[in-house]
């Protein structure tokens, strides 16, 4: 049984990793958020202290650092921009941590956290957990053992829809969240080069608030893709289904069905990362490139080989005039 500590009770994710630690058999010491509209935890772990300033949950963190209740491992479920700071925060613990995606939002963040996991007692892990998907894995293997010249055609689909309080939150602020790609897309991305190999082209044809569809080439895949937070987007059949969320990958005519266990992934990445079998700091390297490029692109339109949903009119931000 491990000490685990918890930073983002009240975040939109926090249940599954709570969820987690509980179902891995392990204990919830210290929690911390700035709200303190948290009364899920008494589901998990109502034993646990809870904080809603940081500096009173470092001091109880730093307390117990040289006792038997000291912190061995954070959970990070906090905004995608604080990732980095909160790493580095778990790292002067002297915890693991295991953080939820993104990992964080550029590239070189990944190196300046390198630097000091090879010099902490601790190591961080990157909640990657569609390469824990049963559907995914034999679409691995099957890629693996088939034709080494074959390039797939794939189309990924993702429409998650949000209501006008997501652009009032951190995730509307793309210096906070990312932006679309980065937010609610990183899991996806890190699948496609998990299974299909390294980005060789990475093109954007649509970026707005609402949805980002763009074409990428790895070295065993062209894939084109169409995010989407925009209820509008639904295909007719997830709407006559009272689906609010819509997920779709075609390679050829084929389509990879993977909804299913889909949110029952958090327990078995925490599996994986307490038999140090997790996926580390580097792991998560081609997805925030991915992202991160994505973010930075100028979009060039509907020119080329473009997502069919691209061509859907493109509306007004929810606060603009």
């Amino acid at each position: 049984m491990k000490n685990f500590a918890l930073m983002g009770l009240g975040g939109y994710i926090a249940p599954r990793h709570l969820k987690a630690i509980k179902e891995t058999g392990n204990r919830l010491t210290a929690t911390y958020d700035t709200r303190d509209s948290v009364g899920i935890i008494d589901s998990y772990f109502p034993e646990a202290s809870f904080f809603t300033e940081m500096e009173l949950f470092d001091r109880h963190c730093s307390k117990i650092m040289q006792s038997d209740n000291r912190v061995e491992c954070l959970s990070i479920c906090t905004p995608n921009y604080l990732h980095d700071a909160h790493i580095r925060y778990g790292f002067r613990l002297g915890a693991d941590v295991i953080c939820e995606k993104p990992l964080v939002l550029n590239p070189w963040n990944i190196d300046a956290l390198q630097k000091i996991e090879a010099e902490s007692e601790g190591k961080a892990y990157n909640i990657l957990q569609l390469r824990l998907h049963d559907a995914i894995k034999n679409l691995k293997k099957e890629v693996e053992n088939g034709d080494p010249r074959k390039i797939y055609d794939v189309d990924l689909t993702y429409i998650t829809s949000r209501g006008n309080w997501y652009y009032a939150s951190w995730k509307g602020n793309d210096l906070k969240s990312g932006g679309i790609a980065t937010n609610i897309g990183v899991h996806f991305y890190d699948m496609l080069a998990w299974v299909f190999g390294k980005v060789t082209r990475n093109i954007v044809h649509i970026s707005s608030h609402d949805r980002v569809a763009g074409y990428l080439e790895f070295e065993k895949a062209r894939v084109r893709y169409f995010l989407s937070i925009n209820a509008d987007h639904l295909p007719q059949n997830a709407v006559a289904n009272g689906m609010r969320t819509y997920r779709s990958i075609t390679i050829g005519n084929k389509e990879v069905e993977f909804s299913g266990g889909f949110t029952d992934l958090h327990t078995e990445s925490y599996k994986e990362i307490l038999a140090g079998r997790g996926f580390g700091l580097e792991e998560a390297r081609s997805s925030i490139e991915i992202v991160h490029n994505i973010r930075n692109a100028q979009p060039i339109g509907l020119t080329g080989d473009y997502h069919p949903m691209a061509k859907f009119p493109v509306t007004k931000h929810p606060f603009q005039k």
